[in-house]
C-alpha cells in the first residue's frame, strides 16, 4: 500500500502577478513565495496593495497577469485556507454559536462539533464567554472570535488583514499571543499590519510593498537591522513613502 503525502497549499507562489482595477494597477509584477515557518508580515503605507495581495493569495480575486499557485497547483480549492477580515461581522448568535456555525460551514463531522467548539474557545481564550451574544463582545474579543471561526476550517494557511487595528495594547497582546500559538502548531500565518513593533514581534520574514510593487522581502532581523533599499530605510525611520 502506497503512502501519499497530504495535499498542501504550500509553497504559495506569486509569479509576475499583476492585478488591475479597471485600468489602474493595484499590484505590479509581484514575484513572491510563502513557505512553511514563522509568520510572514506585510507592511507598507495605505494603498500599497497589502489587502489586495492577501485576497489574491486566498483566491478571492484573480490575477490579471502572471500566475498564483498553491502547492504547485493553479485554481486549487481553498478549503485549507482561511481569511480574517479587518472588520469581521459577528453573527446574531452566542460566541459558541458563531463557532458551531463556522464548523458546520467547514463540513466538520456533526459528532465532533461540540468538542471542536470547546477546543477553539480554549485556543482563543473565550471559554468564559461561550454563551455571551457575540455582538456584545469588546472589539478585541470579537477579533479573537473571528480567529476561532477562521481556525474552524483547519487551515494550513491563515491570512489576517490588520488583525489588531484600533485595539488597545491589552487586546493587541491577546491577539498576538493567539497568533504565536497558531504559528507554533504549524499553521502558516500571513498578515498585514501598520505597526512596525508588531512586525518585529511576530514576523519571521517581512514583505514591504509600496504603490503595488514589492520593495523588499527578507528575514525580519535583516530587514530591521540592515534594510537594503532606500524605501525600507525611510519606512523604518518613520518617514512617509509617497
Amino acid at each position: 500500500m502506497s503512502m501519499r503525502a497530504p495535499v498542501t497549499d504550500l509553497p504559495l507562489m506569486f509569479v509576475e502577478v499583476g492585478i488591475l482595477a479597471g485600468e489602474v494597477p493595484i499590484l505590479s509584477q509581484i514575484t513572491l513565495t510563502f513557505d512553511a515557518g514563522a509568520p510572514t508580515v506585510l507592511i507598507g503605507p495605505n494603498g500599497s496593495g497589502k489587502t489586495t495581495l492577501l485576497r489574491a493569495a486566498m483566491g478571492l480575486i484573480p490575477a490579471s497577469r502572471g500566475r498564483i499557485t498553491w502547492g504547485g497547483r493553479e485554481n486549487a480549492p481553498s478549503d485549507r485556507r482561511a481569511f480574517m477580515f479587518q472588520r469581521p461581522v459577528m453573527l446574531r448568535r452566542s460566541v459558541a454559536g458563531n463557532i458551531r456555525y463556522a464548523l458546520a460551514a467547514a463540513n466538520a463531522p456533526r459528532a465532533a462539533i461540540e468538542e471542536r467548539t470547546s477546543h477553539l474557545l480554549k485556543v482563543v481564550g473565550l471559554e468564559p464567554l461561550a454563551q455571551r451574544p457575540a455582538r456584545r463582545l469588546s472589539g478585541g474579543e470579537q477579533q479573537r472570535l473571528a480567529l476561532a471561526r477562521a481556525l474552524a476550517r483547519a487551515p494550513t494557511i491563515l491570512f489576517l488583514d490588520e488583525p489588531t487595528a484600533s485595539l488597545d495594547p491589552h487586546a493587541t497582546k491577546a491577539i498576538e499571543d493567539v497568533i504565536r500559538d497558531i504559528a507554533s502548531i504549524g499553521v502558516k500565518v500571513v498578515m498585514s499590519t501598520h505597526d512596525l513593533g508588531q512586525a518585529k514581534r511576530l514576523g519571521g520574514d517581512i514583505v514591504l510593498l509600496h504603490r503595488g510593487q514589492l520593495i523588499e522581502h527578507t528575514l525580519a532581523l535583516d530587514f530591521f537591522d540592515t534594510p537594503r533599499t532606500p524605501e525600507a530605510r525611510r519606512f523604518i525611520a518613520g518617514e512617509l513613502l509617497v
